[in-house]
Protein backbone atom coordinates (compact mmCIF):
# COMPACT_ATOMS: atom_id res chain seq x y z
CA UNK A 1 0.00 0.00 0.00
CA UNK A 2 1.45 3.38 -1.00
CA UNK A 3 1.80 6.21 1.50
CA UNK A 4 -0.77 8.30 -0.42
CA UNK A 5 -3.31 5.47 -0.40
CA UNK A 6 -2.74 4.86 3.30
CA UNK A 7 -3.31 8.57 3.97
CA UNK A 8 -6.55 8.51 1.95
CA UNK A 9 -7.83 5.49 3.87
CA UNK A 10 -6.80 7.09 7.17
CA UNK A 11 -8.63 10.30 6.31
CA UNK A 12 -11.72 8.33 5.26
CA UNK A 13 -11.70 6.38 8.53
CA UNK A 14 -11.39 9.55 10.59
CA UNK A 15 -14.30 11.12 8.67
CA UNK A 16 -16.51 8.05 9.14
CA UNK A 17 -15.77 7.78 12.87
CA UNK A 18 -16.24 11.53 13.40
CA UNK A 19 -19.59 11.54 11.62
CA UNK A 20 -20.79 8.46 13.49
CA UNK A 21 -19.85 10.04 16.82
CA UNK A 22 -21.60 13.24 15.79
CA UNK A 23 -24.83 11.36 15.06
CA UNK A 24 -24.57 9.45 18.36
CA UNK A 25 -23.93 12.52 20.51
CA UNK A 26 -26.65 14.47 18.73
CA UNK A 27 -29.06 11.63 19.46
CA UNK A 28 -28.21 11.80 23.17
CA UNK A 29 -28.73 15.57 23.17
CA UNK A 30 -32.06 15.43 21.30
CA UNK A 31 -33.35 12.75 23.67
CA UNK A 32 -32.46 14.84 26.73
CA UNK A 33 -33.92 18.01 25.19
CA UNK A 34 -37.16 16.27 24.22
CA UNK A 35 -37.66 15.04 27.78
CA UNK A 36 -37.32 18.61 29.04
CA UNK A 37 -39.64 19.95 26.34
CA UNK A 38 -42.35 17.35 27.02
CA UNK A 39 -42.31 18.47 30.65
CA UNK A 40 -42.73 22.12 29.58
CA UNK A 41 -44.09 22.40 25.99
CA UNK A 42 -44.16 26.21 26.18
CA UNK A 43 -40.36 26.30 26.01
CA UNK A 44 -40.07 27.14 22.34
CA UNK A 45 -36.48 28.34 22.80
CA UNK A 46 -35.45 24.80 23.74
CA UNK A 47 -36.93 23.30 20.58
CA UNK A 48 -35.38 26.01 18.42
CA UNK A 49 -32.00 25.21 19.93
CA UNK A 50 -32.48 21.57 18.94
CA UNK A 51 -33.48 22.58 15.40
CA UNK A 52 -30.43 24.85 15.12
CA UNK A 53 -28.03 22.10 16.20
CA UNK A 54 -29.67 19.51 13.95
CA UNK A 55 -29.33 21.91 11.01
CA UNK A 56 -25.62 22.49 11.67
CA UNK A 57 -24.87 18.79 12.09
CA UNK A 58 -27.04 17.72 9.16
CA UNK A 59 -25.32 20.09 6.74
CA UNK A 60 -21.85 19.10 7.97
CA UNK A 61 -22.57 15.43 7.29
CA UNK A 62 -23.04 16.08 3.57
CA UNK A 63 -20.27 18.64 3.11
CA UNK A 64 -17.70 18.18 0.37
CA UNK A 65 -14.15 17.02 1.09
CA UNK A 66 -11.87 20.04 1.60
CA UNK A 67 -8.81 20.95 -0.44
CA UNK A 68 -6.91 21.64 2.77
CA UNK A 69 -7.85 21.15 6.43
CA UNK A 70 -6.38 22.40 9.73
CA UNK A 71 -5.49 19.29 11.74
CA UNK A 72 -3.41 21.03 14.41
CA UNK A 73 -4.23 19.56 17.87
CA UNK A 74 -5.38 22.86 19.40
CA UNK A 75 -7.68 23.63 16.48
CA UNK A 76 -9.08 20.10 16.53
CA UNK A 77 -9.82 20.23 20.28
CA UNK A 78 -11.40 23.69 20.01
CA UNK A 79 -13.54 22.58 17.07
CA UNK A 80 -14.76 19.49 18.94
CA UNK A 81 -15.54 21.57 22.04
CA UNK A 82 -17.38 24.23 20.00
CA UNK A 83 -19.32 21.59 18.06
CA UNK A 84 -20.46 19.50 21.02
CA UNK A 85 -20.87 22.35 23.50
CA UNK A 86 -24.59 21.58 23.66
CA UNK A 87 -23.83 18.54 25.81
CA UNK A 88 -22.77 20.93 28.60
CA UNK A 89 -25.81 23.24 28.34
CA UNK A 90 -28.23 23.15 31.27
CA UNK A 91 -31.49 22.21 29.56
CA UNK A 92 -33.77 22.46 32.59
CA UNK A 93 -35.72 25.73 32.95
CA UNK A 94 -33.52 28.62 34.04
CA UNK A 95 -34.05 32.28 34.81
CA UNK A 96 -35.95 34.32 32.22
CA UNK A 97 -33.92 37.50 31.77
CA UNK A 98 -36.25 38.20 28.85
CA UNK A 99 -39.67 36.75 28.02
CA UNK A 100 -39.73 33.48 26.08
CA UNK A 101 -41.12 35.36 23.08
CA UNK A 102 -38.08 37.66 22.95
CA UNK A 103 -35.67 34.75 23.16
CA UNK A 104 -37.65 32.96 20.46
CA UNK A 105 -37.54 36.00 18.17
CA UNK A 106 -33.75 36.22 18.49
CA UNK A 107 -33.39 32.51 17.83
CA UNK A 108 -35.60 32.62 14.74
CA UNK A 109 -33.62 35.59 13.40
CA UNK A 110 -30.32 33.83 14.10
CA UNK A 111 -31.51 30.53 12.63
CA UNK A 112 -32.85 32.27 9.53
CA UNK A 113 -29.51 33.98 8.96
CA UNK A 114 -27.66 30.69 9.50
CA UNK A 115 -29.79 28.97 6.88
CA UNK A 116 -29.27 31.81 4.40
CA UNK A 117 -25.49 31.67 4.96
CA UNK A 118 -25.39 27.87 4.66
CA UNK A 119 -27.41 27.99 1.46
CA UNK A 120 -24.85 30.49 0.19
CA UNK A 121 -22.09 27.97 0.97
CA UNK A 122 -24.00 24.97 -0.38
CA UNK A 123 -21.79 21.90 0.27
CA UNK A 124 -18.76 23.98 1.26
CA UNK A 125 -19.87 24.04 4.90
CA UNK A 126 -17.85 22.06 7.44
CA UNK A 127 -16.84 21.94 11.09
CA UNK A 128 -13.03 21.88 11.05
CA UNK A 129 -11.36 24.97 9.53
CA UNK A 130 -10.65 24.04 5.91
CA UNK A 131 -10.49 25.28 2.33
CA UNK A 132 -13.56 23.90 0.56
CA UNK A 133 -13.51 26.59 -2.08
CA UNK A 134 -13.95 30.36 -1.82
CA UNK A 135 -17.54 31.63 -1.65
CA UNK A 136 -18.22 35.36 -2.02
CA UNK A 137 -21.92 35.45 -2.92
CA UNK A 138 -25.11 35.48 -0.85
CA UNK A 139 -24.49 36.23 2.82
CA UNK A 140 -20.75 36.30 2.10
CA UNK A 141 -21.12 39.61 0.31
CA UNK A 142 -21.61 41.28 3.69
CA UNK A 143 -19.14 39.49 5.98
CA UNK A 144 -16.56 36.75 5.72
CA UNK A 145 -18.07 34.46 8.38
CA UNK A 146 -21.83 35.10 8.40
CA UNK A 147 -22.78 31.71 9.87
CA UNK A 148 -21.09 32.63 13.13
CA UNK A 149 -23.24 35.76 13.39
CA UNK A 150 -26.33 33.57 13.11
CA UNK A 151 -24.98 31.26 15.81
CA UNK A 152 -24.27 34.22 18.10
CA UNK A 153 -27.74 35.75 17.74
CA UNK A 154 -29.50 32.41 18.30
CA UNK A 155 -27.27 31.53 21.26
CA UNK A 156 -27.92 34.86 22.94
CA UNK A 157 -31.66 34.32 22.49
CA UNK A 158 -31.48 30.93 24.20
CA UNK A 159 -29.20 32.16 26.99
CA UNK A 160 -31.36 35.16 27.87
CA UNK A 161 -34.48 32.99 28.12
CA UNK A 162 -32.71 30.12 29.91
CA UNK A 163 -30.17 31.93 32.03
CA UNK A 164 -28.02 30.29 34.68
CA UNK A 165 -24.38 30.33 35.78
CA UNK A 166 -23.65 27.06 33.99
CA UNK A 167 -25.13 28.30 30.72
CA UNK A 168 -23.35 31.64 31.06
CA UNK A 169 -20.02 29.86 31.42
CA UNK A 170 -20.78 27.45 28.56
CA UNK A 171 -21.77 30.18 26.12
CA UNK A 172 -18.95 32.48 27.22
CA UNK A 173 -16.48 29.69 26.46
CA UNK A 174 -18.29 28.93 23.20
CA UNK A 175 -17.96 32.50 21.95
CA UNK A 176 -14.21 32.44 22.64
CA UNK A 177 -13.86 29.08 20.87
CA UNK A 178 -15.76 30.37 17.86
CA UNK A 179 -13.50 33.42 17.65
CA UNK A 180 -10.46 31.14 17.71
CA UNK A 181 -11.93 28.95 14.95
CA UNK A 182 -12.51 32.02 12.79
CA UNK A 183 -8.93 33.18 13.22
CA UNK A 184 -7.55 29.71 12.40
CA UNK A 185 -9.77 29.47 9.33
CA UNK A 186 -8.65 32.90 8.18
CA UNK A 187 -5.01 31.88 8.54
CA UNK A 188 -5.54 28.72 6.49
CA UNK A 189 -7.62 30.42 3.78
CA UNK A 190 -5.22 33.34 3.46
CA UNK A 191 -2.79 31.00 1.70
CA UNK A 192 -5.28 31.10 -1.21
CA UNK A 193 -4.85 34.11 -3.48
CA UNK A 194 -8.58 34.11 -4.23
CA UNK A 195 -9.37 34.44 -0.53
CA UNK A 196 -6.85 37.25 -0.08
CA UNK A 197 -8.61 39.15 -2.88
CA UNK A 198 -12.00 38.45 -1.29
CA UNK A 199 -10.72 39.56 2.13
CA UNK A 200 -9.59 42.84 0.61
CA UNK A 201 -13.14 43.49 -0.65
CA UNK A 202 -15.09 42.28 2.41
CA UNK A 203 -13.40 43.75 5.48
CA UNK A 204 -15.78 42.51 8.19
CA UNK A 205 -15.33 39.05 9.70
CA UNK A 206 -18.59 38.82 11.69
CA UNK A 207 -19.61 42.07 13.40
CA UNK A 208 -18.96 45.33 11.51
CA UNK A 209 -16.56 47.63 13.36
CA UNK A 210 -15.92 45.06 16.13
CA UNK A 211 -14.65 41.74 14.76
Amino acid sequence: MTAALATDWGTLLVNVVARAMTVLLMGVFVYAAMRQWLAAPARITLMLMVISELTAVGVSLVSRSPQKRDWTPTTFVCTVAATYYFLAVWLAPGIHLVPEAVGTTLQVAGLGWQIFAKLSLRRSFGLLPANRGIVSSGAYRFMRHPIYLGYCIADIGFLLANFGIQNLLVYGALFMLQAYRILREEKLLSADEGYRTYKGKVRCRVIPGLF
